[in-house]
Order: structure tokens, then C-alpha cells, then sequence
């Protein structure tokens, strides 16, 4: 029996982390505290993420010759996350990013893509065993666009399930989209990738519509406590969220996918696939940071949590 497989085309960058009562108005210096620096970037986040839950990963990413690139691959490496195909360059450094979490959990984040930014259609073209090979491919925006886009055509080309988380929002082309088997945005993103503003009134279902209007076979928009909307030429589904108490909501998607991209490589229908993704998501909250916060297996088989109303 052939043991299923994903790949991963993503990114890599270390998260600093500080606790504020507030976001900062402009100009203004609020007194933070517990500050905390961890590794993340959205790909090597769902990376880990799919191999905590046991499905083999293959990650395409680019990290520095830094000493933060060095932690990123020590990393990889006791995740059990295959990175015989990550690009290690001198150019730039590796990816670093500030998150500030207010009272409520909720967070704002500022990025330098870093290296991020030098990983190229070319890369993605070494690696096209790699996602031939696979059941799943999962990639996100923190990486250039005609590279997601390498990744998503040849996912297409062999068969390959192919997900696009798309964060950050921004616009994509119209061949992009078309080679987009599954797209999981969350409310606001899902908005500003039709030409809305991010806290458009429109309805999220109107909004998934004009999202598979452009060329997206399915859309699983997320919806924090809420759980998810998913959306397709077959009809909607409204999947209920899990009730937990919120410790820091960042991280929480990447839970998300992972768990998602495991559970349709093993077969599992999407409705089922999306509430164990939602599942996951919840737990992911009720932990500070994002690596800390990945479920394994165990654990995610192993709570049994409410649905929100």
C-alpha cells in the first residue's frame, strides 16, 4: 500500500513575540511584556505541523547561512520534516517577524521576507519529483507569487490535491487561481482577494462565490471560534468551530491547514477533513507561540472538545 505523502513549498522566519494591553497608536511607546522569540514562518509551520500528525513532509524553503538558518534546519531536523531540497543562501538573511498580542489574544504581525523572497520558479522546478510523489501540496504567500505558482501548476499537471493557504492577502492572477484545488482563506483575506476591503459587509458565502467565480474549485474559509464555510459548485457547508478558551491566536491557521492537508492525504472526505482542521485550530489557541502549539496525533485524537454554538 502506498503510504501517503505531502510536500510543502513555504517559508521559514523567526517570530519575537511580545504581550501589549493594546496595539500601539501612532507615534505612541506602550510598556509590553513576555517577550518570547520562536521559530515560524507559515510553511515550515504547516511543515511540522503535518509531520506532528505522522504524514511524511517534504518542505521547499530558503533560509540564510545565518545562525538563525542553521537553527531553522537543527529544527527541521527533530521535527522529522524531509529538507533535502531547502536552498540555504548568502544573499539575504533568514525571515524574521514581530507580533504584538493584545489583552484579547488577537495579534498584529510585520514581516521581513528575507530569504523568503530569493526562492524562485526555478526551485520549485527541482522539485517537481518531489510533489509528483506526493498526495498533497500546501503552500501559502510568504514566498513569491510566480513561485507559488511553479508549485501549484506542476500539483495540478501530476494530479496532486493542491492547497493555498492565501496569507498575506494580496492579488493573484487568474492562472494562479486556476490551478487552485482547495484555498483556505480566512475572512478578511478571502475579501481582499476579490478587490474588497478587508471588513467588507458582503456575506462570507457572496464572498466565496466571486472567489470560485475566478477559477477556485473549492473554498474552505475559515472562521475563527466560528469554525469554517465551505464553499463549492456542489453547494455550502457551514462547519461548526470548537469551543475553548483563547491563550493567542497566532499560529492558529497554520494548525489548521496541516491538519486539513493530513486528513484529505489520507482520504478522509472534506467535511471530515475540515472539522478535524477546525479540531486542531482550537487547540492551537489554547497555547502560547505556534511550534509549541502544533498538535501531534496523539493529542488531537485525544481531546474532546465541544462544538460552538
Amino acid at each position: 500500500m502506498t503510504i501517503p505523502r505531502a510536500t510543502v513549498v513555504g517559508s521559514y522566519g523567526v517570530g519575537m513575540w511580545m504581550e501589549a494591553p493594546r496595539v500601539p497608536a501612532k507615534g505612541e511607546t506602550l510598556i509590553g511584556s513576555g517577550f518570547m522569540a520562536g521559530p515560524g514562518g507559515k510553511g515550515s509551520n504547516q511543515a511540522i505541523g503535518v509531520a506532528r500528525l505522522g504524514l511524511p513532509v517534504q518542505l521547499l524553503a530558503c533560509v540564510g547561512t545565518d545562525a538563525l538558518g542553521d537553527e531553522a534546519m537543527d529544527l527541521w531536523a527533530q521535527e522529522s520534516v524531509d529538507t533535502s531540497e531547502v536552498v540555504r543562501s548568502s544573499d539575504s538573511p533568514t525571515m524574521v517577524g514581530f507580533i504584538i498580542l493584545d489583552a484579547e489574544g488577537d495579534n498584529r504581525i510585520l514581516i521581513d521576507p528575507g530569504a523568503n523572497s530569493l526562492l524562485t520558479a526555478e526551485h520549485v522546478t527541482t522539485f517537481t519529483p518531489a510533489i509528483q510523489d506526493s498526495q498533497i501540496l500546501l503552500t501559502q504567500l510568504e514566498i513569491p507569487v510566480p513561485t507559488v505558482g511553479a508549485a501549484l501548476r506542476i500539483g495540478r499537471e501530476a494530479g496532486v490535491t493542491t492547497v493555498l493557504n492565501p496569507a498575506p492577502a494580496q492579488h493573484l492572477p487568474s492562472e494562479i487561481l486556476a490551478t487552485i484545488d482547495i484555498l483556505t482563506p480566512n475572512q478578511s483575506e478571502a475579501r481582499i482577494l476579490v478587490g474588497l476591503d478587508a471588513n467588507d459587509p458582503r456575506s462570507d458565502q457572496e464572498v466565496a462565490e466571486k472567489i470560485l467565480d475566478l477559477g477556485v474549485e473549492v473554498v474552505v474559509m475559515t472562521l475563527g471560534p466560528d469554525g469554517a464555510l465551505i464553499v463549492s459548485a456542489q453547494g455550502i457547508e457551514r462547519c461548526p468551530g470548537y469551543a475553548i478558551d483563547v491563550v493567542d491566536t497566532t499560529g492558529a491557521g497554520d494548525g489548521f491547514n496541516a491538519a486539513l492537508a493530513v486528513s484529505l492525504a489520507e482520504g478522509r472526505p472534506l467535511s471530515a477533513a475540515v472539522d478535524r482542521a477546525n479540531h486542531a485550530g482550537a487547540l492551537m489557541v489554547a497555547t502560547a507561540g505556534v511550534v509549541p502549539a502544533l498538535p501531534t496525533r496523539a493529542e488531537l485524537d485525544g481531546h474532546d472538545l465541544s462544538k460552538s454554538m
